[in-house]
């Protein structure tokens, strides 16, 4: 179903979620200038037409350290007791981009669609409820439109907003957003002059986007192919591999990496924290086994790796889409400007020679 909603009024659907949800949105600081995804005290604070914020929205639901258990060890007695961390609010996403909505349901085949589920990501997500919002104005780093990642969300949203003249086109994705929708009262909108209205301005967007992440979309098909079967020369990722800093930059602000580390912190004299903490495939660490032995000890070892799991069809499988979503952060970040873009263009030339 679609309804629509006056521009100046869009932000009702915010203040209405802000009383059952802990709000976050795309917020632009006033200082720097930059644009974050982070909890939003007040509605108006969230900024619709914003450039794609810095951060990735899968750290509301995927925090960078989250403590998941605290447990107390009594010597006297030789008791344990473990305490599980409880969450008590849900969280509300307003003004998701459809790249970091990709994200967020790779992640959810990582955690939930496999052989385990991930019970603490689980209880973040079923508390979630997510307003996607169509990019009509893509920004330099995006290449979304090569990874069948954007600039709409055709899935995963509660509600996804569409800018038109001086309306939002909401369209309802689940009965969390339908009911939303009836208590707001919006008007039900033509679902074919929308319905085209959408289409018109979908197609502006993507005749937008620079023209290398258009001219990009086939080549990022063929280094699928050749990451896949391994035809890329070890001179490549060794060159690639020697232009990496090992920061995990490029991971922290992936929407769709997924690796963690545990970690036990202790806590006074008796309790000790149970931490889940981000990690990255550029770190050393990251592979080393007990007794110091470390299978991928060189970094071209990792950033193969990294790379692999973006664009093989194996991981593709894993996902049921590319594990790159082209929101174009890697590339933003990345000091040693071996961003995902950059690399399809160096195997792009040892394959045209």
């Amino acid at each position: 179903m679609m309804y629509l909603i006056d521009k100046d009024d869009v932000r009702r659907i915010a203040s209405e979620l802000g009383a059952d949800y802990d709000l976050h949105g795309p917020i632009k600081e006033e200082r720097s200038g930059q644009v974050f995804f982070q909890r939003a005290q007040t509605p108006d604070s969230i900024d619709l037409e914003a450039a794609i914020p810095s951060n990735p929205a899968k750290q509301v639901i995927f925090p960078q350290l989250e403590r998941i258990i605290r447990y107390r060890y009594d010597s006297r007695t030789k008791e344990a007791l473990v305490e599980l961390e409880e969450l008590t609010r849900p969280k509300a996403l307003f003004g998701l981009r459809s790249c970091d909505l990709k994200g967020i349901l790779c992640l959810d085949r990582f955690y939930l669609g496999q052989e385990f589920v991930d019970e603490f990501y689980l209880a973040h997500r079923n508390r979630l409820f997510i307003v996607s919002n169509t990019c009509t104005t893509p920004f330099p780093q995006c290449f979304c439109v090569c990874t069948d990642s954007g600039p709409y969300a055709v899935e995963g949203y509660d509600l996804n907003l569409t800018r038109l003249e001086n309306h939002y086109l909401v369209e309802v994705g689940s009965p969390k957003g339908q009911r939303l929708v009836e208590k707001l009262g919006l008007k039900e909108a033509d679902q074919e002059k929308y319905g085209a209205e959408k289409v018109a301005v979908i197609d502006k967007s993507i005749n937008s986007f620079d023209g290398k992440a258009t001219e990009n979309k086939a080549w990022i098909s063929r280094v699928t192919n050749r990451v896949t079967t391994g035809f890329i020369t070890e001179e490549n990722w060794e060159y690639i591999g020697n232009q990496c800093f090992e920061c995990g930059a490029c991971t922290f602000v992936c929407p769709s990496c997924s690796c963690f580390n545990i970690e036990d912190a202790p806590v006074g004299e008796t309790d000790t924290d149970r931490l889940r903490t981000w990690d990255s495939c550029s770190y050393e660490g990251y592979t080393r086994m007990a007794g110091d032995h470390n299978p991928r000890k060189p970094v071209e070892d990792r950033r193969n790796k990294r790379f692999f799991c973006k664009l093989s069809y194996s991981q593709s499988k894993k996902y049921l889409r590319p594990g790159c979503v082209g929101c174009g952060r890697c590339a933003w970040v990345c000091p040693g400007d071996i961003g995902l873009p950059k690399v399809v263009t160096y195997i792009r030339r040892e394959i045209t020679g």
